[in-house]
């Protein structure tokens, strides 16, 4: 994998070749300009996803300005010098496509789906806001109303949002990633037309994205149509650095609790800091992957055999890793309590699934079971266009490269129960998590 945060090297490689895991065959290149391409050839249909991504997120705001990736995504939308707003929507729709955006902590992506004949006409129109863009405060003062509006409607009336978002921020006290994707409120509310401009000037550069077609085209159609319109977008410097303040290591538990009068069913969650892709040794990412797996899959993972079915003092219960991200990431446990459980009692049960794996090990049946799940996810992930791009632009995004896809299944394979053991051995420990518990206000009022 390509060094911390860094793009790929440039390359004009031949194709990876296709085989039963890894997928198609997927070309891997790179424009004068700086822009990386990615094809992906999938001839089943007649039609193309088209994806522009932008090695930009809300760990990416500057301090003080949380929520502007997000903001500057939705101005996007706003129109250029040649396409006044609303066109570029309007003739998507009129080709019967679809379109839309979306920003995380670490990118933020653009992408149509289309007939492959409109494939030329979608990438003119993007490559023209890559260093186009027009807005005037009588667009983004609005525009602004509608983000504050996202964010009371998502996240202030929504209990649960908002004790995500306390773990988080508990959990990563010095990084960027303790801040959330819409931004804090009152950020938002400050947040202006030069604010959007300096952040697009900086961001927004052809060495800075990645362009993902994966659809009925070659690679030799795509580098075609890349060069004549994406390829006349100006080359910028050097593609911004990620200076982000690293988070240190965890040296004790820590506990955050919301009641709301709204909250209907309380629940627990506990997360960890844990190595990434990209920042992890090898195998580090893959053995959580698969512990993950072993813990927290739906209907066979431990947490679910054991608390909901054995001991049935759950409803609900599961766990996630984002193992894509540019720094250490996190890894993530839940439960919902069936009635009567206290939350406090749930907790004890979940500890002790842990102490079990940590003790004990995994089951070869267990670890072959987590591996196929894997894998085959990721093989039915190859009938999806939009599915297959975003696997490879977030991996680009988050500083690996197209090899590190196509191998990733013979890497899930190779990891062992020793390794699986080992990894909830060291990332698993009660004294360095954050505990969230979302409680049921009986009084109407809140705590925090």
């Amino acid at each position: 994998m390509a060094s911390k945060g860094s793009p790929s090297p440039a390359r004009d490689a031949a194709p990876l070749e296709a085989d039963a895991h890894s997928g198609p065959a997927v070309s891997d290149f790179r424009l004068a300009n700086g822009l990386e391409v990615v094809v992906i050839p999938d001839h089943r249909t007649p039609v193309v996803t088209h994806m522009v991504w932008y090695r930009n997120g809300s760990a990416d705001d500057p301090i003080g300005k949380s929520g502007i990736a997000h903001f500057l995504e939705h101005l996007m939308f706003k129109g250029t010098e040649k396409h006044p707003q609303g066109e570029f929507s309007n003739v998507v729709a009129e080709l019967g496509g679809q379109e839309n955006a979306f920003t995380s902590v670490d990118y933020t992506a653009y992408y149509q789906r289309v007939a492959k004949e409109h494939l030329e006409t979608v990438m003119g129109f993007e490559a023209d806001r890559m260093q186009g863009l027009v807005l005037s405060d009588e667009v983004v003062g609005p525009e602004r109303d509608v983000v504050i509006e996202e964010r009371r409607m998502r996240t202030d009336t929504d209990p649960g949002s908002q004790l995500g978002e306390a773990v988080a921020a508990t959990l990563f006290t010095h990084h960027p990633y303790g801040k959330p994707i819409i931004g804090w409120m009152h950020e938002i509310e400050g947040l202006n037309r030069e604010d959007a401009l300096a952040y697009y000037r900086r961001f927004y550069t052809p060495a800075n994205a990645i362009l993902v077609v994966a659809g009925d085209v070659t690679p030799d159609e795509v580098r075609a149509l890349a060069e004549k319109t994406y390829g006349q977008v100006a080359a910028a410097a050097e593609p911004p650095r990620r200076n982000r303040p690293q988070e240190p290591d965890p040296r004790a538990a820590r506990r955050v609790s919301l009641a709301d009068p709204k909250v209907e069913q309380p629940s627990l969650q506990r997360a960890w800091l844990a190595p990434s892709y990209t920042t992890g040794a090898p195998g580090e990412a893959e053995a959580l992957e698969v512990l993950v797996q072993v813990l927290g899959a739906q209907s066979t993972g431990r947490l679910h055999r054991r608390l909901v079915m054995e001991k049935r003092v759950a409803v609900a219960a599961g766990g996630w890793y984002q193992g894509t991200a540019v720094d250490r990431t996190r890894l993530m446990l839940y439960a919902v309590p069936r009635p009567g459980v206290t939350l406090e009692d749930l907790e004890k049960d979940l500890e002790a699934v842990i102490a079990e794996l940590v003790e004990k090990g995994v089951e070869p049946s267990e670890l072959a079971r987590a591996k196929t799940r894997l894998i085959a996810d990721t093989v039915y992930a190859q009938d999806s266009q939009a599915t297959l791009a975003r696997i490879y632009g977030s991996t680009l995004a988050t500083g690996g490269a197209v090899a590190d896809v196509a191998r990733w299944p013979r890497d899930i394979e190779a990891v062992t129960a020793q390794d699986v053991q080992n990894a909830a051995a060291r990332w698993l420990d009660r004294r360095h998590c954050v505990t969230g518990y979302l409680l049921k206000d009986e009084d109407g009022a809140r705590a925090a």
